[in-house]
């Protein structure tokens, strides 16, 4: 308790939180702002958020801006060894796996705060849209707080993936690029080859996918392609493999700073 009291001391006497929740409001009402414009105006006019698919497609493109909070995860853990704040966390806390069990247990709460945050004012901003337009949102309340729900989930998830990203990687830039090229093109790579995209399901994107309901990018993928999209997971199996990924990440960030140099 001592070893998160002071990890949250640190973390509140940054500007992360501030921005974490500026990136939280503005991811948010992108939701509002595509509702707003209308899916059905689009250059490939999809369904309107008068119809429970349009609706639930602008809230579910929530899902491709999941990589904020990774990114947040990712930037906050190496931030310390780039600016060699880290030597002297461990000198206060000798146990490094205390120190960074503190730093999951922070993270995983500001992952979900990031979640609520964005869920909320995703919510308020669709609402707020099809107020606007003077049309009736086609998801009913209830189902509309599911999904929001699911995505707030969805974004402690990949807060934790980033810490233990950032963990493993250390170098700032390195993990960086490893966040975005995986979540922006590996994973896409993937989904083009043949026998292999039958693995997309089992994926973070995909168990993604398969929680939220979100089949864009597959649909479209099939449709300008040959190949036939691998069928999702249900949304308690998408978000079982979410949670195993989330462990796992925790795991590599708690044991491999054990016996490594700071440097």
């Amino acid at each position: 308790m001592n070893a998160i009291h002071g990890e949250l001391i640190r973390l509140l006497a940054t500007r992360l939180p501030l921005w974490t929740l500026l990136a939280a409001v503005c991811a948010g009402s992108i939701t509002g702002l595509l509702a707003l414009i209308g899916p059905e105006n689009s250059t490939t006019p999809m369904p309107g958020i008068d119809t429970t698919p349009g609706a639930g497609l602008v809230v579910g493109l929530g899902a491709l801006l999941l990589f904020i909070p990774a990114l947040i995860g990712t930037v906050a853990i190496t931030g310390e060894y780039r600016h060699h704040t880290i030597g002297t966390t461990f000198l206060a806390v000798p146990r490094r796996g205390r120190v960074l069990g503190a730093k999951l247990a922070v993270y995983t709460v500001l992952g979900l705060l990031y979640g609520v945050v964005a869920s909320v004012t995703a919510g308020v901003t669709l609402i707020g849209a099809a107020a606007l337009r003077g049309v009736t949102l086609g998801l009913s309340a209830e189902q509309l707080v599911v999904m929001l729900g699911q995505l707030a989930v969805a974004s402690t998830v990949y807060m934790v993936l980033g810490v233990g990203i950032g963990a493993l990687a250390r170098h700032q830039l390195l993990a960086i690029g490893i966040v975005l090229g995986y979540f922006y093109f590996l994973e896409h790579v993937l989904m083009l080859i043949p026998g292999v995209n039958a693995l997309y399901p089992f994926l973070p994107g995909g168990a993604t996918a398969s929680l939220t309901r979100f089949t864009f990018l597959t649909d479209a993928i099939a449709e300008q392609t040959a190949l036939t999209a691998a069928p999702l997971a249900s949304p308690v199996m998408g978000a079982a493999i979410l949670v195993a990924y989330a462990l796992l990440a925790a795991g590599a960030a708690l044991l491999a700073p054990l016996r490594r140099d700071l440097r």
